[in-house]
């Protein structure tokens, strides 16, 4: 098997390529290196592009003939793509579909995308299931919603079969120590929370405690990313296997609210973490939760690391490793 990884120098990308290596595959990584990390590729062929360019697509398949493409290039910062909402769709729609057509181009008609719970936007129950109405409230869950779509009609018109998982929030980090979250900037509450247990931020800001959960904080669903890559390994053994195109929702089946994390993370590390009380943010959700039965009956795929205290140790393992590091050039720098 060989398998095209596009963002995979990226946070969930990186992961899934040393899943994939881990299997057998032969990968190749395509990466604009704006986010992702050349260091964070090891044992597969990086190619530095973007997914805007159709050209380096078609160059890179002429190339490297592979078998599937694993599609995690994207934006992901839901503010951003509120205010600069044409980067979100030149990007997250127009970036695919050129990946699609070089696709057709080069005959490779096996696909896993990485889309979102966004997709849902404000829950009308919980948990979360794949018929649950899709109803996106901001232009990143719109941009990942609107590819479901193209690949429905690409699947009925070329044939072009796809797997869609929704991930809810991807947490944890390699249990090797080797990889994990290095986003800049930081948006996702467990680094953000492991950070002020390290000193490398003061504190952390909860965004209200005022929403109608049991402490006041947003609830939500913590996936550990090695386990996303063992969904995203499933899902392609199944679509080769069964040659049909399908969709799911990947969680844990629980949610924890934010003052459960921060508590989680002091029990972990140790130490005393800082809080700020902030305004709720616009657009959040007070509970959002997976049902992933569909994903567990089909794919038979279970989450390995599915306790919060487990996801929170393996991340607070990488954060020490990138605390420690830079320490080192700082004082280098001195």
């Amino acid at each position: 098997m060989k398998v095209l990884v596009t963002g995979g120098a990226g946070y969930i990308g990186s992961h899934m390529v040393k899943a994939l290596l881990r299997q057998g595959a032969g990968v190749v990584v395509f990466d604009n290196l704006l986010t992702g990390h050349r260091d964070a590729v090891s044992g597969a062929t990086l190619i530095e592009g973007d997914i805007n360019q159709r050209r380096q697509l078609d160059e890179l398949l002429s190339r490297f003939p592979v078998d599937a493409v694993m599609h995690f290039a994207s934006l992901i910062q839901v503010g951003e793509s509120v205010r600069q909402p044409e980067k979100y769709y030149r990007t997250n729609l127009g970036g695919t579909l050129n990946v699609l057509e070089a696709m057709r181009a080069a005959k490779v008609k096996n696909f896993i995308f990485s889309s979102t719970a966004a997709i849902f936007g404000e829950p009308k129950y919980t948990p979360i299931d794949e018929a649950h109405p899709a109803n996106p409230i901001n232009p990143y869950g719109l941009s990942k919603w609107t590819v479901e779509r193209v690949l429905a009609d690409f699947d009925r018109a070329y044939g072009l079969r796809s797997v869609c998982l929704r991930y809810f929030n991807a947490a944890g980090a390699d249990p090797d120590g080797q990889l994990g979250e290095r986003h800049e900037p930081e948006t996702h509450l467990i680094p953000l929370v492991l950070q002020a247990a390290s000193g490398r931020r003061p504190a952390i800001t909860i965004h209200g405690a005022d929403y109608p959960t049991p402490d006041g904080t947003c609830v939500r669903d913590y996936i550990h990313v090695d386990d996303l890559c063992q969904a995203h390994l499933l899902a392609l053994e199944r679509l080769i296997r069964e040659d049909a195109s399908a969709a799911y929702n990947l969680g844990n089946n629980q949610g924890f609210s934010v003052r459960q994390i921060i508590g989680t993370a002091e029990q972990v590390t140790g130490k005393r973490i800082p809080t700020i009380i902030g305004p709720r943010r616009a657009g959040d959700p007070a509970v959002l939760v997976a049902d992933s039965k569909k994903a567990m009956a089909e794919l038979r795929w279970r989450p390995k690391y599915h306790e919060l205290a487990t996801i929170v140790r393996h991340a607070w393992a990488w954060e020490q490793k990138v605390a420690r590091e830079t320490e080192t050039q700082h004082r280098g720098v001195q």
